[in-house]
């Protein structure tokens, strides 16, 4: 208990006076809303429209939480083919690194004239493009980066190719699942928020953000980041959580 209260304490400490003097600032400098709202108006526009907040932040977390899991499926079966063919490994990872390098912006009303713009379809295409790339570079580097000795001692037992596969890469490229997810987790809904500012339906953070800023509701606007932020975090630890259950060694190992 008291481990935990030693590693929750700085960043708390840290937000208080930090969201402290944000209030000075825009007290004693009388800053204007439109230019930075103050935490105590951010926080009246959160609590006093927390249903609000809430189903809006569900629904742009529905759209992260599809994409992301279709982008990390998609990513870890490339990865596993890209280990076991070169044909796979030569196609596949100059065409990750050419999606992985085109803006959302630019990638979001491409989507939306192929597809449905009134369907979530386009924004969790979005979302999943996003995410493929971290997952299939860390997990090919996982399968790839094993120990030279252990898997000479497979090869010396005559070990199938699966076989090596399935006791030695995958357990190996774990740690490397967990730190592309920790990557991956908050940019699906960084994707899906984005990606809402282009049309479709206005039920998710990203339309509710440009709405209220273009109606002058900055405190409003700046609430909906607020959700959007807690939105993120809650993925993260999600990732986390899955993580010490799933692989409770590597924690261990980051502590020693």
């Amino acid at each position: 208990m008291a481990h935990r209260l030693r590693a929750v304490w700085p960043p708390l400490l840290f937000a208080a006076v930090f969201l402290g003097l944000w209030q000075l600032l825009v007290v004693s400098r009388d800053i204007k809303p439109y230019l930075l709202p103050a935490p105590s108006l951010i926080w009246q526009n959160f609590s006093g429209e927390l249903g609000l907040m809430s189903s809006t932040a569900l629904y742009t977390a529905t759209t992260a939480l599809l994409g992301l899991v279709l982008g990390t499926l998609v990513g870890l079966v490339l990865a596993l083919l890209a280990q076991r063919f070169i044909v796979v490994n030569h196609l596949m990872t100059p065409l990750a690194a050419g999606l992985a390098a085109v803006p959302i912006v630019a990638l979001t009303p491409i989507l939306n004239n192929m597809f449905d713009i009134t369907s979530r379809t386009p924004r969790v295409l979005v979302t999943m493009i996003i995410v493929f790339f971290p997952v299939y570079v860390n997990v090919m580097r996982g399968l790839v980066q094993v120990q030279p000795v252990q898997l000479e001692l497979m090869r010396s037992m005559n070990a199938a190719p699966g076989t090596v596969v399935r006791l030695l890469r995958i357990p190996n490229a774990i740690p490397f699942f967990f730190t592309a997810m920790k990557v991956a987790a908050p940019l699906s809904v960084i994707a899906a928020l984005v990606s809402e500012y282009f049309g479709g339906p206005q039920l998710g953070l990203g339309s509710r953000i440009a709405s209220a800023a273009a109606n002058t509701a900055y405190g409003r606007a700046w609430a909906y980041v607020v959700a959007a932020i807690i939105t993120g975090l809650v993925f993260y630890l999600a990732v986390l959580a899955a993580e010490r259950l799933a692989a409770p060694w590597t924690g261990r190992s980051r502590s020693t």
